[in-house]
């Protein structure tokens, strides 16, 4: 499970991440990671989940989101805490495996994390 300490709450830091960070997508999902140089930030990176109607009804959509922040807690201690991270869910992720899910997570996640920092990858 992913701590409440991990997790954006506001949706003015999830309207920040999704306009002003770097998007990578994959086939069952989009990554927003942006870096908040501003504040210097302790307790580690956060992540946002946005899981649409467009994935499937209730039950699905809660599925998906548990599977997702069961992964982001895998892969919080691999980032900086000044980064703030948005996942959002595309309609396959209804139907992928967890490890397709964790690996398109770990893959969209280095690309955008190494974009927000200013480095291609």
């Amino acid at each position: 499970m992913l701590p409440g300490r991990h997790r954006l709450h506001r949706s003015a830091d999830f309207a920040t991440v999704v306009r002003k960070g770097a998007r990578k997508g994959r086939r069952t999902i989009v990554v927003h990671a942006h870096v908040d140089s501003s504040m210097i930030r302790v307790g580690g990176p956060r992540f946002g989940l946005i899981v649409s109607k467009a994935v499937g009804d209730s039950v699905t959509r809660h599925r998906v989101s548990r599977r997702l922040r069961h992964i982001a807690a895998d892969v919080v201690g691999e980032l900086a805490p000044e980064f703030m991270v948005v996942i959002r869910a595309n309609p396959a992720s209804a139907t992928a495996t967890h490890d397709e899910l964790a690996s398109d997570l770990r893959s969209a996640l280095e690309a955008a994390s190494s974009r927000a920092r200013g480095t291609r990858s």
